[in-house]
């Protein structure tokens, strides 16, 4: 278990505030997907373990956004929404793009202002901050990056339920 201690008195899970030197970028990233991933999405916030169990405390209706890959069955975070493929595609104006907005959209029932976590499997998954840009770059305010993933809040003993991807967005009306 690499549980540490910053100077904060924060608790570090599965290596979430590990630096690698990386500048963050306003680009969407194409694969590999998993790889070393900067400290801090433009727009969002990122969010530690502890800071997001506080969050979810204090603000139940948090949206959490699981932006992983995988199988049909897969464990994430108690109460998150599966989107598999909000972290993936080539621009802001892609159908990838479009889909998000439309799934955002109807889980937030268009408030802008709710607090929306994406997040992946760990550090080295740059899925959760595409995410993050994508919502960013839909105007959302209240964008939390959670960089540690499935791996810290598992590490952390915090509950995980297993769950389908959500279904699609249901089809604008004219």
């Amino acid at each position: 278990m690499a549980l540490l201690a910053t100077a904060t008195g924060v608790f570090a899970y599965a290596d979430e505030d590990r630096d690698w030197g990386l500048a963050p970028t306003r680009e969407i990233r194409q694969p590999p997907y998993s790889a070393p991933t900067p400290l801090t999405v433009p727009g969002a916030q990122t969010i530690s373990t502890d800071e997001l169990r506080k969050l979810v405390e204090d603000a139940p209706e948090t949206l959490l956004i699981d932006v992983a890959g995988g199988a049909d069955d897969h464990l994430t975070l108690k109460g998150a929404v599966w989107m598999p493929l909000a972290g993936q595609g080539l621009h802001f104006f892609d159908p990838v793009q479009a889909d998000t907005a439309q799934r955002l959209a109807a889980l937030t029932g268009g408030d802008r202002l709710r607090s929306i976590v994406f997040f992946c499997v760990d550090v080295l998954c740059w899925r959760s901050y595409n995410a993050s840009l994508r919502a960013v770059a839909l105007g959302y305010g209240s964008v939390y990056w959670y960089r540690g993933g499935f791996f810290s809040w598992r590490e952390a003993g915090f509950p995980v339920e297993s769950l389908q991807p959500s279904p699609p967005a249901p089809e604008a009306k004219p």
